[in-house]
């Protein structure tokens, strides 16, 4: 696997200003298990009520899916089509990001980040990017995994910024991706070697 996520030196200075030095701590970071589907399942809906523009899942679509769904999601075998990796702040799921592989033979070799998100009181911290590093360190011991794939909203640009920093480079823009709120909006593809 390529080197860890980048961080500028003017960026990382910012970034230390705006937290407290209690504050910047590592926070554990873990694959979520079916234990951990309630709280999953109450992060991402918080997730698309406040980013629905980031997410091509909405709150109707999953809010209504039972509980069941959220514990398949992170269901614990080692082959699993997908998994969710979480970090915790004092014991609290404070971020998510998925991984999911595919099972075409012809496309096995690509895994697909998905679902990133970190609480507005967890950001700023290196959050971000200590989930995307956890998100490829599984798909590099994943077996046949080549690479990792992703789409980000065009405008997020702090969100691609930290892709970009994570050694993910953009390969495309899919106009009119997602409607939303009668407009549509565009997402840019980005991929990385494992």
């Amino acid at each position: 696997m390529q080197g860890a996520c980048q961080l500028d030196g003017r960026r990382a200075r910012a970034r230390r200003r705006r937290a407290s030095p209690a504050s910047i701590r590592a926070m554990p970071i873990a694959r979520l298990q079916p234990a951990h589907a309630a709280e999953y399942r109450s992060l991402m809906l918080e997730a698309y009520e406040r980013h629905p523009d980031a997410f091509t899942a909405s709150v109707e679509e999953r809010g209504g899916l039972p509980l069941a769904w959220w514990e398949a999601r992170v269901a614990p075998p080692p082959d699993a089509r997908e998994l969710v990796i979480g970090a915790f702040e004092d014991g609290a799921l404070a971020g998510v990001a998925g991984l999911s592989f595919e099972s075409r033979p012809k496309l096995r070799h690509k895994a697909h980040l998905f679902g990133m998100y970190v609480r507005p009181a967890a950001r700023h911290l290196g959050l971000g990017a200590q989930l995307v590093q956890a998100v490829l360190a599984q798909a590099a011991v994943r077996p046949g995994i080549a690479l990792v794939q992703l789409t980000v909203s065009d405008g997020n640009t702090a969100a691609r910024a930290l892709y970009e920093r994570c050694g993910f480079t953009a390969f495309g823009v899919e106009p009119m991706a997602v409607a939303l709120g009668g407009g549509y909006i565009a997402k840019v593809h980005m991929w990385r070697a494992v």
